[in-house]
């Protein structure tokens, strides 16, 4: 069994869509950011950084229990326990997979997580900053979309790629981009959209689901301003 530590974000999606893809058994359990879960003595000691998702896997390796923290990390971890979602044997597919995963990692995330701060959550609505994430993710959708020419999925095989990168896309509304300028990522989204384990991840927590332009200002210094 796997406990996933979870809070209906981007982050958390990509974990409860790999589980359920995987078909393997977990226990939910909501860390509200809002309330400062994330900073919880017992949340910190599997979660260092502060930040969900984080797993437990009660059968980890060698049968021992074993925590896990950042999404790369866990998709790597569950891909590799399965050897499902990601070729198991190293050579060009392999790499692949993990160029696109770090890509995601590295660039793709943090990027548009700037542009959702700015075009939405921050309480100064700063030209500058909403105007340089917004031009930044538009040209990594750009990146995303070039790769996709002539494939169904990012590394070729559906894998852990797709899977880390596609919840990203879910507010595109809060990024300023327009889908319809990026035909071959519109017509990925519509397969990843097709697969049930997909559409049964990001449903995965939806009653946590917040209005976060409602937080307090006590609860928004949780989420964004606390050190």
């Amino acid at each position: 069994m796997i406990d996933l530590y979870y809070a209906p974000t981007p982050n958390g999606h990509k974990i409860a869509i790999a589980l359920e893809e995987l078909g393997l058994p977990y226990t939910l359990h909501r860390i509200n950011l809002g309330k400062g879960d994330q900073f919880a003595p017992d949340f910190l000691a599997i979660s260092p950084n502060n930040k969900i998702p984080a797993i437990v896997d009660h059968n980890g390796f060698n049968g021992q229990t074993v925590s896990i923290f950042e999404t790369g990390a866990i998709l790597l971890y569950l891909a590799e326990k399965t050897s499902k979602l990601m070729p198991v044997e190293a050579g060009l597919e392999r790499k692949t997979v993990l160029e696109w995963l770090m890509w995601q990692m590295g660039g793709f995330g943090p990027m548009l997580g700037q542009a959702h701060h700015f075009n939405f959550y921050a309480a100064d609505r700063i030209h500058y900053a909403m105007e340089r994430y917004s031009k930044e993710a538009n040209r990594l959708y750009g990146v995303l979309d070039r790769q996709l020419a002539g494939k169904s999925y990012v590394a070729g095989a559906y894998s852990i790629a797709d899977i880390a990168i596609f919840p990203w896309t879910r507010s595109l509304d809060r990024q300023d981009v327009n889908i319809e300028n990026y035909a071959n990522v519109k017509s990925w989204r519509s397969r990843m959209f097709d697969r049930p384990a997909v559409i049964a991840g990001m449903k995965v927590g939806a009653e946590f689901r917040e209005e976060l332009k409602d937080l307090s200002e006590v609860e928004w210094k949780r989420l964004f301003g606390m050190n």
